[in-house]
């Protein structure tokens, strides 16, 4: 049978669905996931004082944090990916300044260029230095601050399919809002069923294909935005410019793990469709969907919808 279970984690919608021989079998491995990702939220969050993140935050620019293999390992994939998309993805985003891009209806103007761009000051990977032998991180300016948004989705979605797969389960989808990991075959033998969300209508899709043992992840600009001038500023920041990124409406990244799906989806809204899709172009297994502004739509060629 199959049993789903919802559940606020990460300040998200989770939805965890697994086949089992009966609902209690499948509460009980569902609970393990659940207990997996508020593990993982614990590590990563801003929000407590208690976090490591909060711990390295802390020490910006005053001393190295020695942290664990956990966190060491992700944040040293995070870098990774910074070097390789240029700096489009970067967990040192957290030091942006919010008084400019707070995205609520108080806001009706846009912040002076040059000011927009001084708030990013702070925002560098290669400030980020990671000590190997002593698994310490160290936040090289006052006032850095790192944070996991861009990825923390993903990597809880990964964590707790790898959790569930541990735990005996042979199928199931843990979405994390959107961000998803699929593995094993429907009760019928078919593989899941994915919709990709329209843009314009967040409750219906613009497309449907089949996966198994894949990962999904969609950023959109319609789950966070402003309007000024008639215009829609979305809630991802360019971090070379201080302004949110425009002419896109939504990636959707489709990949083997869901943490590097997830990893991936903004930085190719920041680089635009023509870059975006070229870098795409050049890893393997990896496929992109970009929804323009005019709702044109654009496919990588390694992309296989099927």
């Amino acid at each position: 049978m199959l049993h789903k279970q919802v559940e606020k984690l990460m300040g998200n919608r989770f939805e965890i669905s697994v086949i089992g021989p009966d609902e209690n079998w499948c509460t009980q491995k569902i609970n393990l996931a659940i207990e997996e990702i508020k593990r993982i939220e614990r590590l990563l969050t801003t929000f407590s004082n208690e976090s490591i993140t909060f711990e390295i935050n802390e020490n910006a620019g005053f001393q190295p944090v020695k942290v664990p293999d956990e966190v060491f390992g992700l944040i040293q994939r995070c870098q990774m990916l910074s070097k390789i998309t240029q700096g489009a993805f970067d967990i040192s985003y957290g030091g942006i300044d919010k008084k400019f891009w707070n995205f609520d209806l108080k806001m009706t103007a846009l912040p002076d260029p040059e000011a927009a761009k001084k708030s990013v000051e702070l925002i560098n990977y290669e400030n980020i230095i990671l000590d190997e032998t002593n698994k310490t991180v160290f936040l090289k300016k006052k006032g850095m601050r790192i944070g996991f948004g861009g990825i923390g989705k993903g990597y809880a979605a990964e964590m707790a399919k790898r959790k569930l797969i541990e735990n005996g389960v042979e199928s199931g989808i843990v979405n994390a809002a959107g961000d998803l990991s699929a593995w094993g075959y429907q009760e019928n033998g078919a593989p899941w069923t994915i919709g990709i969300a329209d843009p314009n209508l967040r409750t219906s899709t613009f497309s449907t294909f089949q996966i198994t043992n894949t990962s999904v992840a969609t950023s959109g600009n319609y789950e966070k935005f402003v309007m000024i001038n008639n215009k829609k500023y979305s809630h991802t920041i360019d971090p070379k410019t201080g302004y949110p990124v425009r002419g896109i409406k939504s990636v959707t990244i489709i990949a083997e793990n869901a943490e590097i799906a997830d990893a991936l989806a903004t930085p190719v809204t920041v680089m635009g469709i023509e870059v975006g899709l070229d870098f795409i172009n050049q890893l393997k297994h990896i496929g992109c969907i970009i929804i323009d502004d005019n709702d044109r739509k654009y496919f990588s060629n390694n992309i296989k919808l099927t």
